[in-house]
């Protein structure tokens, strides 16, 4: 058996399993000894309380979920092909759903961008969603710089990379930011959505919808601290290299999960490259 409908009644099935506190494993083996394909049977008990989680978090007042990026992981890949080199799948998470990939950038890659941004670094700025606009945030103590798309080879390279790698256009990606952070800087605990309650999130939403994922691209390798902590989840990314953190968020909202900062640097400097991903085409 390669197909098989979900009925009302097989889905009611499956949340009133679910709600009894039966894991998915066990349901899924259930379908198959009943005659389902385990593939099919996965696919369907994912696809039903996927559907009736979104359906409570709407009940319960959150805004409802939308398509997001994410690598190809189902096969459990050591690696993913993205054109022109090999990048590692060295850690997924699934709630939230975090991935750490390795080998995204060469070290002359990362070295490149960095020489290219030096020039142009200057006090970062926040996105303001009280006004639509830019600030400075005391939350947020680093240097940084844009990157228009496509500016120079290996921006190109590298934004063609990050689409293959998550499978979401490369229109529809912001331009590449670099941060640049000294001794004691950091990036404290904060969410990339825009908040739908703040009265400029709708003016910042008209050049792409929302931001829907990200991703933290490291560019040198800090003496000591400078992780990206994840604070719900209670895991710390350390920096390294070449490799890049991936997180997706799927409603602008904290049940999401994706409370995320940049620890202060304690010795040495950070250098880090970071991709912001929208649902549409941004202008």
């Amino acid at each position: 058996m390669t197909s098989q409908p979900i009925t009302p009644e097989l889905r009611q099935w499956i949340i009133d399993q679910a709600g009894t506190g039966i894991a998915a494993p066990a349901l899924i083996d259930a379908m198959c000894k009943a005659g389902w394909n385990e593939d099919v049977a996965i696919q369907a008990v994912e696809q039903v309380l996927r559907k009736h989680l979104d359906d409570v978090a709407v009940q319960q007042g959150q805004p409802p979920a939308v398509r997001v990026p994410g690598p190809p992981l189902a096969d459990s890949p050591l690696f993913i092909g993205v054109g022109d080199r090999q990048v590692e799948v060295l850690m997924a998470m699934g709630s939230p759903r975090v991935v750490l990939f390795g080998n995204l950038l060469s070290p002359e890659e990362c070295d490149a961008i960095i020489a290219a941004a030096r020039p142009r670094m200057a006090r970062s700025l926040t996105v303001a969603t009280r006004t639509g606009g830019d600030e400075v945030n005391d939350d947020r103590t680093s240097d940084g710089m844009f990157f228009q798309r496509g500016e120079n080879d290996v921006v190109t390279r590298l934004e063609e990379r990050i689409a293959r790698l998550v499978e979401w256009p490369i229109e529809n990606g912001e331009g590449l930011q670099v941060l640049h952070y000294r001794p004691g800087a950091e990036y404290k605990p904060h969410y990339d959505y825009f908040d739908p309650a703040e009265p400029g999130t709708a003016t910042i939403l008209k050049r792409g919808g929302q931001r829907v994922a990200t991703l933290v691209i490291y560019l040198n390798d800090p003496a000591r601290g400078g992780g990206t902590t994840f604070p719900d989840v209670h895991m710390e990314i350390g920096p390294r290299r070449g490799n890049a953190v991936f997180f997706s968020y799927e409603r602008p909202h904290p049940s999401t999960r994706t409370l995320h900062g940049g620890a202060p640097v304690i010795e040495g400097e950070k250098w880090i490259a970071t991709k912001w991903l929208r649902e549409r085409e941004f202008k």
